[in-house]
């Protein structure tokens, strides 16, 4: 035990009601390492968890949109065409782009 980088030991009593409520909060987290977690609560006293679902959605939205423009780039590169269909296709995805931007900057205000 003398190589252990935390050789100090806390201990402290819970009810069981106590308990089941730490391993929610655990759970909430997506934390399975009791000591871990109770280290950096006491610590730091809180622990933030951000959800990134909205960003996800933009970032498949945008993804999307590129793909759409490799697509365009390359017919144009083989016929040396570009046709309006593309454009108008361009536009909208565009559009679809800036109305996720605006939900999600809605939701944060």
């Amino acid at each position: 035990m003398a190589d252990r980088t935390r050789p100090i030991r806390i201990e402290f009593c819970v009810t069981e009601q106590e308990k089941k409520l730490i391993q929610q909060k655990m759970a909430q987290l997506g934390t399975h390492n009791m000591g871990a977690y109770l280290r950096k609560m006491a610590i730091d006293g809180y622990i933030i968890k951000v959800d990134y679902t909205e960003q996800k959605k933009l970032a498949a939205a945008v993804s999307r949109v590129a793909g759409n423009i490799n697509q365009i780039c390359r017919r144009i590169n083989q016929t040396g065409n570009f046709y309006q269909d593309d454009i108008v296709e361009l536009k909208a995805k565009q559009c679809e782009i800036w109305e996720l931007l605006k939900q999600s900057q809605r939701a944060e205000l």
